[in-house]
Protein backbone atom coordinates (compact mmCIF):
# COMPACT_ATOMS: atom_id res chain seq x y z
CA UNK A 1 0.00 0.00 0.00
CA UNK A 2 1.02 3.62 -0.37
CA UNK A 3 -0.29 7.14 0.02
CA UNK A 4 0.02 9.93 -2.53
CA UNK A 5 -1.66 13.34 -2.76
CA UNK A 6 -1.83 15.90 -5.53
CA UNK A 7 -3.10 19.31 -4.37
CA UNK A 8 -4.05 22.23 -6.63
CA UNK A 9 -3.65 25.80 -5.37
CA UNK A 10 -4.06 29.27 -6.81
CA UNK A 11 -0.28 29.56 -6.83
CA UNK A 12 0.53 26.11 -8.21
CA UNK A 13 0.46 22.45 -7.24
CA UNK A 14 1.97 20.33 -4.47
CA UNK A 15 2.66 16.62 -4.90
CA UNK A 16 3.59 14.34 -2.01
CA UNK A 17 4.12 10.57 -1.87
CA UNK A 18 5.45 8.04 0.59
CA UNK A 19 8.05 5.45 -0.42
CA UNK A 20 7.11 2.23 1.36
CA UNK A 21 6.28 -0.97 -0.49
CA UNK A 22 5.71 -4.29 1.18
CA UNK A 23 4.80 -7.87 0.35
CA UNK A 24 4.29 -8.98 3.94
CA UNK A 25 5.60 -7.89 7.31
CA UNK A 26 9.05 -9.32 6.62
CA UNK A 27 9.51 -7.89 3.11
CA UNK A 28 9.52 -4.10 3.29
CA UNK A 29 11.36 -1.89 0.81
CA UNK A 30 11.68 1.74 -0.19
CA UNK A 31 10.87 2.80 -3.75
CA UNK A 32 10.33 6.23 -5.24
CA UNK A 33 6.72 6.57 -6.40
CA UNK A 34 7.09 10.00 -7.97
CA UNK A 35 8.45 10.71 -11.45
CA UNK A 36 8.91 14.13 -13.05
CA UNK A 37 9.35 14.98 -16.72
CA UNK A 38 10.23 18.49 -17.82
CA UNK A 39 11.28 20.68 -20.71
CA UNK A 40 12.12 23.93 -18.91
CA UNK A 41 9.85 26.72 -20.10
CA UNK A 42 7.66 24.28 -22.04
CA UNK A 43 6.29 21.66 -19.69
CA UNK A 44 6.46 20.03 -16.27
CA UNK A 45 4.66 16.73 -15.65
CA UNK A 46 4.54 14.84 -12.35
CA UNK A 47 3.36 11.24 -12.04
CA UNK A 48 2.67 9.40 -8.77
CA UNK A 49 1.62 5.76 -8.44
CA UNK A 50 -0.11 3.38 -6.06
CA UNK A 51 -0.69 -0.32 -6.49
CA UNK A 52 1.34 -3.18 -7.91
CA UNK A 53 4.98 -2.06 -8.03
CA UNK A 54 5.87 -4.10 -11.12
CA UNK A 55 2.94 -2.57 -12.99
CA UNK A 56 3.77 1.01 -12.06
CA UNK A 57 7.46 0.55 -12.88
CA UNK A 58 6.53 -0.96 -16.25
CA UNK A 59 4.29 2.02 -17.02
CA UNK A 60 7.06 4.50 -16.18
CA UNK A 61 9.61 2.50 -18.18
CA UNK A 62 7.36 2.45 -21.25
CA UNK A 63 6.71 6.18 -21.00
CA UNK A 64 10.45 6.80 -20.69
CA UNK A 65 11.28 4.52 -23.62
CA UNK A 66 8.67 6.00 -25.91
CA UNK A 67 9.81 9.50 -25.08
CA UNK A 68 13.26 8.57 -26.42
CA UNK A 69 12.12 6.92 -29.65
CA UNK A 70 9.38 9.15 -30.94
CA UNK A 71 9.96 8.42 -34.62
CA UNK A 72 9.76 4.65 -34.24
CA UNK A 73 7.12 4.18 -31.59
CA UNK A 74 4.06 5.87 -30.16
CA UNK A 75 4.52 9.59 -29.41
CA UNK A 76 6.28 10.16 -26.12
CA UNK A 77 5.00 12.01 -23.11
CA UNK A 78 7.29 14.94 -23.92
CA UNK A 79 5.56 15.39 -27.27
CA UNK A 80 2.00 15.63 -26.00
CA UNK A 81 0.47 19.00 -26.78
CA UNK A 82 -1.76 19.20 -23.72
CA UNK A 83 -2.20 17.70 -20.26
CA UNK A 84 -5.32 15.96 -21.56
CA UNK A 85 -3.15 14.14 -24.11
CA UNK A 86 -0.70 13.30 -21.32
CA UNK A 87 -3.48 11.78 -19.21
CA UNK A 88 -4.79 9.85 -22.21
CA UNK A 89 -1.34 8.44 -22.99
CA UNK A 90 -0.66 7.48 -19.38
CA UNK A 91 -4.08 5.82 -19.10
CA UNK A 92 -3.58 3.84 -22.31
CA UNK A 93 -0.13 2.74 -21.18
CA UNK A 94 -1.46 1.61 -17.79
CA UNK A 95 -4.28 -0.36 -19.42
CA UNK A 96 -1.80 -1.92 -21.87
CA UNK A 97 0.55 -3.09 -19.11
CA UNK A 98 -2.28 -4.60 -17.04
CA UNK A 99 -3.79 -6.38 -20.04
CA UNK A 100 -0.45 -7.76 -21.19
CA UNK A 101 0.38 -9.12 -17.76
CA UNK A 102 -3.05 -10.68 -17.29
CA UNK A 103 -2.73 -12.46 -20.63
CA UNK A 104 0.63 -14.01 -19.78
CA UNK A 105 -0.50 -16.83 -17.52
CA UNK A 106 -2.25 -14.84 -14.81
CA UNK A 107 -6.00 -15.03 -14.40
CA UNK A 108 -6.71 -12.19 -11.99
CA UNK A 109 -6.23 -8.75 -13.50
CA UNK A 110 -6.64 -7.21 -10.03
CA UNK A 111 -3.21 -8.66 -9.17
CA UNK A 112 -1.67 -6.08 -11.48
CA UNK A 113 -3.91 -3.14 -10.70
CA UNK A 114 -2.47 0.32 -10.12
CA UNK A 115 -3.83 3.84 -9.83
CA UNK A 116 -1.97 6.94 -10.96
CA UNK A 117 -1.99 10.69 -10.40
CA UNK A 118 -0.61 12.88 -13.16
CA UNK A 119 -0.51 16.65 -13.07
CA UNK A 120 1.34 19.62 -14.44
CA UNK A 121 1.28 22.13 -17.25
CA UNK A 122 2.07 21.93 -20.96
CA UNK A 123 2.65 24.87 -23.30
CA UNK A 124 0.01 27.57 -23.15
CA UNK A 125 -2.44 25.28 -21.38
CA UNK A 126 -3.65 25.55 -17.81
CA UNK A 127 -2.42 23.51 -14.85
CA UNK A 128 -4.37 20.27 -14.71
CA UNK A 129 -4.48 17.26 -12.39
CA UNK A 130 -5.88 13.83 -13.29
CA UNK A 131 -6.69 10.64 -11.40
CA UNK A 132 -6.17 7.63 -13.68
CA UNK A 133 -7.88 4.32 -12.95
CA UNK A 134 -6.57 0.80 -13.80
CA UNK A 135 -9.00 0.65 -16.73
CA UNK A 136 -7.20 3.60 -18.30
CA UNK A 137 -10.02 6.12 -17.90
CA UNK A 138 -9.57 9.20 -15.75
CA UNK A 139 -11.20 12.16 -14.03
CA UNK A 140 -9.91 15.70 -13.62
CA UNK A 141 -9.58 17.87 -10.54
CA UNK A 142 -11.87 20.89 -10.39
CA UNK A 143 -12.95 23.67 -8.04
CA UNK A 144 -15.29 21.17 -6.39
CA UNK A 145 -12.60 18.47 -6.18
CA UNK A 146 -9.30 20.37 -5.92
CA UNK A 147 -7.14 17.46 -4.78
CA UNK A 148 -6.76 13.74 -5.40
CA UNK A 149 -5.46 10.93 -3.19
CA UNK A 150 -4.46 7.40 -4.14
CA UNK A 151 -3.50 4.41 -2.01
CA UNK A 152 -4.41 4.47 1.67
CA UNK A 153 -6.61 7.55 1.52
CA UNK A 154 -9.12 7.37 4.35
CA UNK A 155 -6.98 8.33 7.35
CA UNK A 156 -5.52 11.51 5.89
CA UNK A 157 -8.57 12.79 4.03
CA UNK A 158 -10.51 14.52 6.87
CA UNK A 159 -7.80 17.04 7.70
CA UNK A 160 -7.45 18.07 4.04
CA UNK A 161 -11.21 18.47 3.67
CA UNK A 162 -11.42 20.65 6.80
CA UNK A 163 -8.34 22.84 6.35
CA UNK A 164 -7.76 23.14 2.59
CA UNK A 165 -7.95 26.61 1.08
CA UNK A 166 -7.01 27.22 -2.58
CA UNK A 167 -5.47 30.57 -1.60
CA UNK A 168 -3.10 29.00 0.94
CA UNK A 169 0.66 29.32 0.46
CA UNK A 170 2.96 26.48 -0.54
CA UNK A 171 4.29 26.45 3.02
CA UNK A 172 0.82 26.00 4.51
CA UNK A 173 -0.03 23.35 1.90
CA UNK A 174 3.05 21.33 2.84
CA UNK A 175 2.14 21.66 6.54
CA UNK A 176 -1.38 20.45 5.76
CA UNK A 177 -0.14 17.46 3.78
CA UNK A 178 2.37 16.53 6.46
CA UNK A 179 -0.45 16.39 9.02
CA UNK A 180 -2.43 14.24 6.58
CA UNK A 181 0.51 11.90 6.05
CA UNK A 182 1.30 11.75 9.76
CA UNK A 183 -2.27 10.65 10.50
CA UNK A 184 -2.02 7.97 7.82
CA UNK A 185 1.40 6.75 8.95
CA UNK A 186 0.22 6.37 12.55
CA UNK A 187 -2.87 4.41 11.44
CA UNK A 188 -1.32 2.14 8.82
CA UNK A 189 2.11 0.50 8.87
CA UNK A 190 2.09 0.11 5.08
CA UNK A 191 2.65 3.88 4.71
CA UNK A 192 5.97 5.31 5.84
CA UNK A 193 8.61 7.99 5.22
CA UNK A 194 10.71 9.07 3.47
CA UNK A 195 8.20 11.36 1.78
CA UNK A 196 8.93 12.79 -1.66
CA UNK A 197 7.68 16.31 -2.42
CA UNK A 198 7.44 18.39 -5.60
CA UNK A 199 6.24 21.99 -5.42
CA UNK A 200 5.24 23.28 -8.86
CA UNK A 201 4.80 27.04 -9.35
CA UNK A 202 1.93 28.00 -11.66
CA UNK A 203 2.96 28.95 -15.22
CA UNK A 204 6.64 28.20 -14.57
CA UNK A 205 6.52 25.10 -16.81
CA UNK A 206 9.61 23.71 -15.13
CA UNK A 207 10.42 21.52 -12.15
CA UNK A 208 10.04 23.40 -8.89
CA UNK A 209 11.33 22.53 -5.46
CA UNK A 210 11.92 18.79 -5.14
CA UNK A 211 12.97 17.31 -1.82
CA UNK A 212 12.61 14.35 0.52
CA UNK A 213 11.42 14.35 4.15
CA UNK A 214 12.55 11.46 6.35
CA UNK A 215 11.71 10.42 9.90
CA UNK A 216 14.61 12.45 11.30
CA UNK A 217 13.43 15.69 9.71
CA UNK A 218 13.06 18.19 12.55
CA UNK A 219 10.05 19.95 11.07
CA UNK A 220 8.16 16.72 10.40
CA UNK A 221 8.78 15.57 13.97
CA UNK A 222 7.58 18.94 15.26
CA UNK A 223 4.42 18.69 13.15
CA UNK A 224 3.76 15.12 14.30
CA UNK A 225 4.19 15.89 18.00
CA UNK A 226 2.43 19.25 17.80
CA UNK A 227 -0.60 17.82 16.01
CA UNK A 228 -1.02 15.21 18.72
CA UNK A 229 -0.91 17.86 21.42
CA UNK A 230 -3.30 20.12 19.50
CA UNK A 231 -5.82 17.31 19.09
CA UNK A 232 -5.77 16.48 22.80
CA UNK A 233 -6.21 20.13 23.72
CA UNK A 234 -9.04 20.58 21.22
CA UNK A 235 -10.74 17.45 22.54
CA UNK A 236 -10.45 18.65 26.14
CA UNK A 237 -11.97 22.02 25.21
CA UNK A 238 -15.16 20.47 23.81
CA UNK A 239 -18.23 20.40 26.12
CA UNK A 240 -18.67 17.25 28.18
CA UNK A 241 -21.47 14.82 27.47
CA UNK A 242 -24.45 15.21 29.81
CA UNK A 243 -26.65 12.14 30.30
CA UNK A 244 -29.53 14.14 31.75
CA UNK A 245 -29.66 16.62 28.88
CA UNK A 246 -28.81 14.18 26.09
CA UNK A 247 -31.15 11.27 26.80
CA UNK A 248 -34.52 11.81 25.16
CA UNK A 249 -37.97 10.51 25.87
CA UNK A 250 -38.14 8.49 22.63
CA UNK A 251 -35.12 6.51 23.89
CA UNK A 252 -36.88 5.87 27.21
CA UNK A 253 -40.02 4.84 25.38
CA UNK A 254 -38.00 2.43 23.24
CA UNK A 255 -36.45 0.87 26.35
CA UNK A 256 -39.94 0.39 27.88
CA UNK A 257 -41.26 -1.34 24.79
CA UNK A 258 -38.23 -3.57 24.59
CA UNK A 259 -38.64 -4.68 28.21
CA UNK A 260 -42.29 -5.53 27.59
CA UNK A 261 -41.40 -7.75 24.64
Amino acid sequence: MTYCVGLTLDCGMVFMSDTRTNAGVDNISTFRKMRIWEQPGQRSITLMSAGNLATTQAVVSLLEERAKEVAERDPGILNCESMFQVATMVGETLREVIQNNSQNGQRAESTFHATLLVGGQVGDGQMRLFLIYPEGNFIEASDDTPFFQIGETKYGRPIILRAYDPAMSFEDAIKLLLVSFDSTIKANLSVSPPLDVHVYEKDSRKTGKVFRIDTENAYFREISEGWGVALREAFASLPNFDFEKSLTRPEASFRHKDSES
